[in-house]
């Protein structure tokens, strides 16, 4: 069994690297943040790569790789929090070609794939949505509701409305108009959906995690650096457990959409919980560590904790993925499967 990536995800790997930490730094970050606005020539160049639709068949114009080179890409997008739509695009076009029909794939993933359609993605009460990540730049919405049904709404005939959030690293919007229900397994595209959101807050633990490690290698009081404190030294090596177990959680989930459809449910879900967890916790630790500055404006991690906690609530929460996970396992109980 194979437990890195191939030659051909390693190069994936390396150029997304290359290209969003040069277009992607975090002054650019900052002049993004503060301008509230999506960075047009990162997009532009990101299309021409392919990246919206790396995950999407080549019959409707993608790629035709997989879930985990998606992952790689959206790994490196969290870490540099890039300005562009490459997740609710790519979590879309994902949904769609795994749930909907024939005639919703073919008129949504072309455009979809090459990025000229930007896509959104959020979950729904009573067929509003409020909180569709992508929303007020986009083409078309796939909605998850409470039931396990999804929709796709044109958005050109629905009322769209900017939600400020304290993350404005990304375009936030509400939703609410006539939809298509998706007719195939909806179960499916959640969890390659909530894959796709595992692989980028990932990438947030990961690169708060060295953010903290640099700053607490240079930061002294009394001249020694901050990080010689014992208490210190504990935070970040339970940052680092969390951003590996994240990490190993959504690769994981990532080759199961993949590879073996009966073992995605059960994976996707323990990506979404643990991804969720190491966001949350690691950015917190992030700017605990830095002390008094740690969510002053001109400092960094509270970029980086503002969007693992909207991702964190951005499909529902995990209190989904908790209970599909609690039903799983006790299948394998009633099925004698798991030891006592």
């Amino acid at each position: 069994m194979r437990f890195g990536l191939d030659d051909d995800q390693v190069e994936i790997q390396r150029t997304a690297t290359a290209l969003l930490e040069a277009r992607s730094s975090l002054e650019r970050l900052r002049e993004n943040a503060e301008s509230n606005k999506d960075d047009d020539g990162l997009w532009t160049e990101l299309r021409e790569l392919g990246w919206p639709g790396i995950a999407v068949s080549e019959e409707f114009g993608g790629q035709g790789y997989g879930l985990v080179e998606l992952a790689v890409l959206l790994e490196q997008a969290g870490r540099t929090l890039a300005a562009v739509p490459l997740f609710s695009t790519a979590a879309a076009a994902l949904a769609i070609e795994s749930a909907g029909s024939d005639e919703q794939k073919e008129r949504w993933l072309p455009g979809l794939a090459s990025g000229e359609s930007i896509g959104a993605v959020g979950t729904a009460i009573g067929g509003r949505s409020e909180l569709a990540a992508g929303a007020p730049n986009a083409a078309v919405a796939v909605l998850f509701d409470e039931e396990g049904g999804a929709r796709i709404v044109d958005l050109a005939d629905a009322l769209v409305e900017t939600v400020d959030t304290i993350d404005p690293t990304r375009r936030y919007g509400s939703v609410e108009g006539p939809g298509a229900d998706m007719p195939g397994d909806t179960d499916a595209a959640f969890d390659r959906v909530i894959c796709a959101l595992a692989a980028e807050l990932t990438g947030i633990a990961s690169r708060a995690m060295e953010i903290t490690l640099a700053y607490v290698k240079e930061r002294k009081q009394f001249g020694t650096p901050v990080g010689a404190n014992q208490a210190i030294q504990h935070m970040c090596a339970t940052m680092l457990l969390g951003t590996e177990s994240a990490r190993s959680a959504s690769y994981h989930a990532a080759w199961a959409a993949d590879a073996s459809e009966e073992k995605l449910s059960e994976a996707a879900a323990v990506a979404h919980i643990a991804s969720v967890e190491a966001g949350r916790d690691v950015t917190s630790a992030a700017i605990q560590a830095h002390g008094g500055i740690g969510f002053t404006w001109e400092a960094d991690p509270h970029w980086f904790f503002k969007r693992a906690q909207l991702n964190a609530q951005l499909l529902g929460g995990t209190g989904e993925s908790r209970a599909r996970l609690a039903d799983i396992v006790a299948d394998h109980l009633a099925n004698g499967d798991l030891d006592d």
